[in-house]
């Protein structure tokens, strides 16, 4: 059986939590490049009304008609607000994701090394018992060489 598979478990958990975390990160990323899409459109497009309503300048323009293009404006104006604190939740998610993650990592990482800790006091273990064998193995010989050489001396 091996010694190690409680932790080999929670490593191998601890990388579909890092994985999963990894996704989440990744379409938090998105939305995000999505939301600073859609202000960039918003804002393009105040700037090209902009750009036409004082193209149109010298026109002689019903005092309805500038209020009605101030009042698309506003609104306009209103939705890039919104969307700008759309984008600020949507980065503030992101963030938080990345955290996750860096935390996950981290949590990988320590049960790695824990592992390879293990690892290395197993095999100092095994090299300690080996040495222990090939003392005593080393002692027999020794004590069979005099044992032998006593006999020579008593022959």
């Amino acid at each position: 059986m091996n010694p190690h598979h409680g932790l080999q478990l929670a490593i191998e958990l601890a990388e579909r939590k890092r994985d999963e975390r990894a996704q989440v990160l990744a379409q938090a990323q998105r939305q995000v490049l999505v939301g600073q899409q859609q202000l960039q459109q918003l804002q393009s497009y105040a700037g090209d009304t902009d750009a036409r309503w004082t193209q149109g300048h010298n026109m002689a323009l019903s005092a309805e008609l500038i209020r009605h293009h101030y009042q698309f404006v506003e609104r306009l104006q209103h939705a890039i607000g919104m969307q700008d604190g759309v984008i600020a939740n949507l980065v503030r998610q992101e963030n938080q994701c990345r955290a996750a993650l860096v935390q996950a990592e981290m949590r990988l990482s320590g049960l790695k090394q824990v592992l390879e800790a293990r690892k290395q006091l197993l095999v100092a273990a095994e090299q300690r018992r080996e040495q222990g064998r090939m003392d005593e193995m080393a002692a027999l010989v020794y004590a069979r060489r005099v044992a032998n050489a006593q006999m020579e001396d008593a022959r």
